[in-house]
């Protein structure tokens, strides 16, 4: 049987790595984003490419009714769609509020809800994986916004494992550092953000998606079938250590 998973915010950078992993680990895929253009410049004619918002409820129910309509039926899904909504708390505006809790948590509620609806509605277990943040855990200055939205991410996962374990159905969160990716090109920018930005994490560096998407990839797969729940923090220790100060 084929296995099927779907991903959403595939055309950037956390999704294409992810899409990459799964297809040479012989999975179907169905990606989508907002924009058809950015899917087609990331993966051609491969995979079943959906355009829809699945930060409002009819677009995530799309996605589903479009996958159904083909005779597919997601047993994994990633939730790849988020932003960084970087400032101090008095400096932020209601709209970056806003912006950072509907790009992360609103659309995760969304997604989540259509897939877990459409597992239910098929009699069929499965495996979702959402992506939080070491500034949900870790005290971060600047990240008030994201903070927020990212411990918004974790609850839900929590709240949705406990609802549909009996049913098969797992939820699990991966929580990164900072990574190289087109979110992160700003935070980045010039080898001195670079260099101290890579200076925070016990293990020095910053990652990439390619491993997130490894993990993402085995709490998706039925090699992990005993793991629902819990939050993976893929930081450099960020969050479990104290750094020797020399």
């Amino acid at each position: 049987m084929t296995k099927t998973a779907l991903i959403t915010g595939a055309a950037g950078g956390l999704g294409k790595s992810l899409a990459e992993y799964l297809t040479a680990e012989g999975w179907q895929l169905v990606v989508t984003s907002r924009d058809a253009e950015r899917l087609k410049d990331a993966f051609g004619d491969q995979h079943i490419q959906v355009c829809a918002d699945c930060g409002t409820a009819a677009g995530a129910k799309k996605i589903f009714d479009t996958a159904n309509e083909l005779g597919v039926i997601p047993q994994a899904f990633a939730h790849c769609v988020g932003n960084i909504r970087l400032g101090a708390l008095h400096r932020l505006s209601e709209n970056d509020f806003k912006d950072s809790i509907d790009a992360n948590l609103t659309s995760a509620f969304h997604s989540l809800a259509a897939f877990v609806g459409n597992l239910r509605q098929h009699n069929q277990p499965g495996s979702a994986v959402l992506v939080s943040s070491v500034a949900a855990q870790m005290g971060t200055p600047n990240h008030e916004a994201v903070s927020a939205a990212k411990a918004g991410v974790e609850g839900l996962a929590r709240g949705t494992a406990a609802t549909y374990a009996p049913y098969g159905i797992r939820v699990n969160v991966v929580a990164p550092g900072i990574m190289n990716s087109p979110a992160t090109e700003k935070i980045l920018a010039t080898e001195t953000l670079r260099t101290a930005a890579a200076r925070q994490y016990p293990l020095p560096g910053i990652g990439s998606t390619a491993e997130l998407a490894e993990l993402m990839g085995w709490l998706m797969s039925h090699r992990s079938g005993r793991v629902t729940a819990q939050v993976w923090s893929v930081d450099g220790g960020f969050t479990g250590i104290r750094p020797l100060v020399k």
